[in-house]
């Protein structure tokens, strides 16, 4: 059962939701679509969770890297208020990045996923350590990069949120769920943007159906003298996708290493300690009315009923394409903006088109 608001025109959106969620007594979904400043899609529909509660108006879904394109946001406000400028070095807001010979990496390399921060499996010793913000905060700041800034890109699929978070924290002298805040959710009487979820707002989770409740033990097994080598068919399994993709010119090894610390097999990001903790590339929680508001605003060269929250030739400015070269990390041409990536879709060209 779908339930909300749908203009007639694009009725078909609903179709296809009602299509996607599957009926099994614990999925749920939902979308909310703006076209020219207006609402003409709020829809939810299915369960939030194994028990089958029901998916509401104001359910919280854990976002992912959908997080990351909202952090930017709330960069470039502070950039449009001459807070921030993209071609300063990191350092000049963050004075301990400078070690490792980070000098010259800017706010604009980051950005553009140019730093040579993404080797996140060499930082840290095991994933929960994301959930603790001072240490990854310190561990970025000591970390030797894999290249000169500018060099080439990878994404940053986890470390970029505690980058930028770090430098807006800096300047402002308020923590990242306070500028979320302040600067984007009140602004725009959103009902639904945390990134570091309050306990209060706990009961309107909906819960991940591919992760337990909270993170698995970690058996001694898994230790590097301990662990059970794979079997034969598996290893040339491995070893031929290795091959393809090198061939391809990517390497399998540079995916792991950005998107998977140690002990990822573990973790949970349905664990209240995860849920709580502020991941600024990973863990949001978002209702997708609030999702759609702020890129509402963004579609609306920085304005959205009446609220202005950037000027218009700071949109332009961000949409700029920086590369169009294959992602180390991710092997596809990514097309980065200032902390937003192309729109990937089939049959229609969405050149203009940007995102998380």
């Amino acid at each position: 059962m779908i339930q909300g608001y749908v203009h007639p025109a694009f009725s078909a959106v609903a179709d296809e939701l009602a299509r996607q969620i599957p009926t099994d007594g614990r999925s749920g979904s939902a979308v909310t679509v703006y076209h020219q400043g207006q609402c003409v899609v709020d829809i939810w529909g299915g369960c939030r969770d194994h028990a089958g509660n029901p998916w509401q108006e104001d359910t919280l879904a854990l976002s992912f890297s959908t997080t990351k394109g909202i952090a930017s946001t709330l960069l470039h406000i502070l950039a449009d208020r001459g807070l921030i400028d993209y071609d300063k070095p990191v350092c000049h807001y963050w004075p301990e990045f400078r070690q490792g010979g980070k000098e010259g990496i800017t706010v604009r390399h980051l950005l553009t996923h140019q730093a040579g921060l993404w080797d996140i499996r060499s930082m840290i010793d095991d994933a929960t350590r994301i959930t603790d913000w001072d240490y990854m905060i310190d561990t970025l700041a000591r970390a030797r990069p894999l290249h000169g800034p500018g060099r080439t890109h990878g994404y940053h699929g986890l470390t970029y949120g505690w980058l930028i978070g770090e430098v807006m924290q800096r300047v402002t002298g308020k923590t990242f769920a306070e500028l979320l805040k302040t600067e984007l959710a009140d602004p725009l009487k959103l009902d639904g943007l945390y990134v570091g979820l309050p306990e209060t707002e706990f009961h309107r989770c909906a819960l991940l159906a591919s992760f337990p409740p909270t993170h698995k033990p970690r058996p001694e097994a898994d230790s590097p003298r301990k662990r059970r080598k794979p079997g034969l068919v598996s290893r040339l399994q491995v070893n031929a996708m290795r091959g393809t993709l090198q061939v391809l010119g990517v390497d399998l090894d540079d995916l792991q290493r950005g998107l998977a610390p140690r002990g990822m097999r573990y973790f949970s990001f349905n664990d209240p300690s995860v849920v709580s903790a502020c991941i600024p590339s990973a863990n949001g929680m978002f209702t997708a009315r609030s999702l759609a508001r702020v890129y509402a605003m963004m579609a609306g060269e920085g304005e959205l009923e009446g609220v202005r929250l950037m000027s218009a030739r700071r949109v332009y400015d961000i949409s700029h394409v920086h590369s169009r070269k294959i992602d180390k990390v991710v092997p596809l041409p990514m097309h980065w903006r200032l902390g937003y990536h192309r729109v990937f879709a089939w049959g229609v060209k969405t050149s203009e088109a940007f995102g998380h």
